[in-house]
């Protein structure tokens, strides 16, 4: 398996088309999937001074965590994992986006940001420790200005839109992130987080990875707008960003977040991407997506999209593909060997602390679970 590859196993049969958007939104791109540069009078001062050292650092960040992420996914398959929620195919709206990022500004994401965490300095291995079951997040959040994973769809918008609030009262100049999908896009605590955060002038920057599938549900099932077209209606700015450009997601990211700190108020970054993969691991995208769709999809992969842009711009030799391959594999090795060294999970943990002074219908279902677990050890339950 290489890394730039974005083929898991195709989806064994075809699930149908689905009609597109009769308008095209503006798109803001600066690299096109065949990697060439494009101009934007707006947007392009925001990596005027990229220098190549940085855009191998791009390049080598969408490796890394498209390595970690394919083998995640694979320890999942083998019973290590309880779960699993792939990036593969956001790589350049995480990493762009993250890298965006000051040191003291805040991150709040869901429970796909796995490139952003890479951004932020979390170790990959603490965040399989959640999907393991082993620890509820495995990092101080306050160590790296990174919060725990959030499982509730759309919550941390609210908590984000809060923090941010108390970061403009404390009079900080730094910006508070909050990451989201297409289908949290219609929660009702997403809607309340942008009513908040423009009533009060929040430094936040709401960023939807739109994906265009909330698990089996598509886009358009649940908007009959573009989603940044939405933030209109609560009187701050939207954009669409090319979520598979890390060039564009970076620009944009720096330009929301530069509003954000000079006291302008929150902004809504939609990045337009795909996911390549299923939901989670639970999921079976061949059941309601087309393998067509995904196949148009696989050709604006953003790891191969900046490749070609650091070859053809005599950026990065092979020497430096080569010991990046080599890197990539380590860690994967590394994280399973991690992985495989972590204890197993209290089966019993989940009744600790349901109330504070305990109840009596939870001790008879620890005890019910206990004999089930006993049925086991005894053959009855094999």
């Amino acid at each position: 398996m290489t890394v730039e590859s974005t083929a898991a196993r195709k989806p064994r049969r075809s699930a149908g088309t689905r009609k597109s958007p009769s308008t095209k939104p503006e798109l803001v791109q600066l690299l096109t999937p065949e990697g060439k540069r494009v101009k934007n009078a707006e947007y392009d001062k925001y990596v005027a001074d990229i220098t190549p050292e940085e855009l191998r650092g791009l390049y080598r960040d969408m490796v890394l965590t498209r390595r970690f992420d394919a083998e995640a996914t694979a320890l999942q398959r083998q019973g290590e994992l309880g779960l699993w929620a792939s990036l593969l195919g956001q790589e350049a709206a995480q990493i762009g986006s993250g890298r965006a990022l000051r040191d003291d500004d805040y991150v709040f994401p869901t429970y796909r940001e796995h490139g952003v965490a890479w951004c932020r300095g979390v170790d990959p291995t603490n965040l399989l420790g959640m999907f393991r079951g082993v620890n509820n997040g495995g990092w101080d959040p306050n160590s790296n200005n990174f919060h725990l994973y959030t499982i509730v769809i759309g919550s941390q918008t609210l908590h984000a839109t809060g923090y941010a609030m108390g970061v403009a009262k404390d009079g900080a100049d730094s910006a508070v992130i909050a990451y989201f999908g297409d289908g949290a896009s219609s929660q009702g605590d997403v809607a309340e987080s942008f009513t908040f955060s423009a009533v009060y002038n929040a430094p936040v920057v709401f960023f939807c990875q739109n994906n265009q599938w909330a698990i089996s549900e598509p886009t358009e099932r649940q908007t009959r707008v573009p989603l940044y077209q939405r933030a209109q209606g609560f009187g701050f700015p939207g954009v669409r960003v090319d979520g598979n450009d890390v060039l564009a997601s970076l620009a944009v990211t720096k330009w929301a977040l530069e509003r954000a700190r000079a006291g302008e108020g929150p902004t809504l970054v939609e990045a337009y991407t795909y996911r390549m993969g299923a939901h989670t691991t639970s999921d079976d995208p061949s059941k309601y997506r087309a393998d067509e769709e995904r196949e148009a999809w696989e050709a604006k992969d953003p790891i191969l999209r900046l490749r070609r842009y650091l070859e053809s711009s005599n950026h990065a030799d092979e020497g430096f593909f080569a010991e990046l391959e080599a890197e990539s594999e380590a860690l994967g090795r590394r994280v399973r060997e991690v992985v495989r060294a972590m204890p197993d999970p209290d089966r019993f943990a989940i009744f600790e602390h349901a109330y504070a002074d305990g109840h009596a219908l939870v001790d008879e279902e620890r005890a019910a679970f206990a004999a089930y677990q006993a049925s086991f050890a005894d053959g009855e339950g094999a």
